[in-house]
């Protein structure tokens, strides 16, 4: 391991064979690959790229859409949170992004605006997420305004979100599809109604597009699940290295606060890593990490830059030593659950200052970083 560190690394490859993944497991199903929020943290550019057999991108907002339009990406992009005013509904027709309308207010925007091109659009029906959409009686009424005002070629799709599909076992999934077909019959459209955890464990609901997200960065989405397990890779590894191998005393506080006291004699290890970086500050002793292949716990509080790691398990660690924090070898989920959050939260918070390195890429890299 050379270069700056810590490094996160981003394998393409590995992407991709998640992209496969999701069309093997939905082979009737059109392909929305979902990569806002920079590509959950991965690069929206890079992964976008990288994506070029999916069928569509989707974004949450329409600079994220300019932003790939302007770095040449002509797949279709569709934007999931619809336009917030009368310019984002014009861009959002001037660069042929496929709009969702989940408000009166944005269909008012689009009356309007009278783009001079015509506007593909989708209509986002609430079947129990209540969070954005219309509700299912008033969505007849919403979806023939949005389909005079559109002018497209192409029909006004249909699309909702499940809110529970990350636990197979809650009948709240079942109880929005049964919600959401009827309506879907009535208007025949195309609809979209699954995420990753919907594809994977929700055959029934794949309809005409399906929507991954965090099944196609190696991570699983379903409450306590592994991706190994889907037959997923990750894509994204955060690695540094070990900077310092300490000896202290049974009784010897470590850390800020001096939150861990040494059970006994033994070796300390320090990793060039911390919350600047985007480890989370609120990792608890006896999260994982990997030094030099070897499962060690991290100790005391996380700093900025830095966290330190009980070398008991790992007597031979020497100065310099790879160090994993998630990724290849250590499951991100796994992380995720001993610092009380989940995986999008810890791969989108990688910070500008960690080096990118890129694996599996088809052409030189993307000279901006994630």
């Amino acid at each position: 391991m050379s270069g700056q560190m810590p490094q996160v690394v981003i394998d393409l490859d590995a992407l991709r064979h998640n992209l496969g993944v999701a069309r093997a497991r939905a082979p009737a199903s059109r392909l929305m690959a979902v990569i806002k929020a920079n590509g959950y943290g991965h690069g929206m550019r890079r992964v976008a790229q990288a994506l070029g057999e999916a069928d569509a991108l989707a974004v949450a907002r329409v600079g994220e859409g300019a932003q790939l339009r302007d770095a040449g990406i002509a797949a279709r992009i569709v934007v999931l949170e619809g336009g917030f005013d009368a310019q984002d509904v014009a861009e959002a027709a001037g660069r042929g992004l496929d709009l969702v309308f989940h408000h009166e207010e944005q269909i008012a925007l689009l009356a309007a605006a009278r783009p001079a091109r015509p506007t593909r659009a989708w209509l986002k029906v609430d079947t129990g997420m209540h969070r954005l959409g219309f509700q299912v009686e008033a969505a007849p009424a919403a979806h023939a305004r949005l389909v005079a005002l559109a002018r497209g070629n192409a029909p006004v799709g249909l699309m909702t979100h499940f809110a529970s599909a990350d636990d197979p076992g809650d009948p709240a999934t079942r109880e929005q599809l049964d919600a959401f077909r009827p309506l879907a019959a009535r208007l025949g459209v195309p609809v979209s109604i699954s995420n990753s955890a919907g594809l994977l464990g929700c055959p029934e609901a794949h309809g005409d597009w399906v929507r991954p997200g965090l099944m196609l960065y190696g991570a699983s989405p379903f409450l306590g699940g592994r991706a190994a397990a889907l037959g997923l890779r990750p894509v994204m590894t955060l690695r540094s290295r070990l900077i310092a191998v300490n000896h202290y005393r049974r009784g010897e506080r470590v850390g800020y606060g001096g939150t861990y006291t040494c059970p006994e004699d033994m070796p300390v290890g320090v990793v060039a890593v911390g919350y600047g970086d985007g480890y989370p500050r609120h990792a608890p002793s006896g999260t994982p990490v990997l030094v030099g292949g070897v499962r060690v716990p991290l100790v005391g509080r996380v700093s900025m830059d830095m966290i330190s790691v009980d070398l008991r398990g790992a007597p031979g660690a020497r100065l310099g030593d790879p160090a994993v924090l998630w990724g290849e070898g250590l499951p991100v989920e796994e992380v995720a659950e001993c610092a009380g959050t989940i995986p999008y939260q810890l791969t989108c918070a990688v910070t500008g200052r960690v080096a990118v390195v890129e694996r599996g890429a088809e052409r030189p890299p993307l000279d901006a970083g994630r």
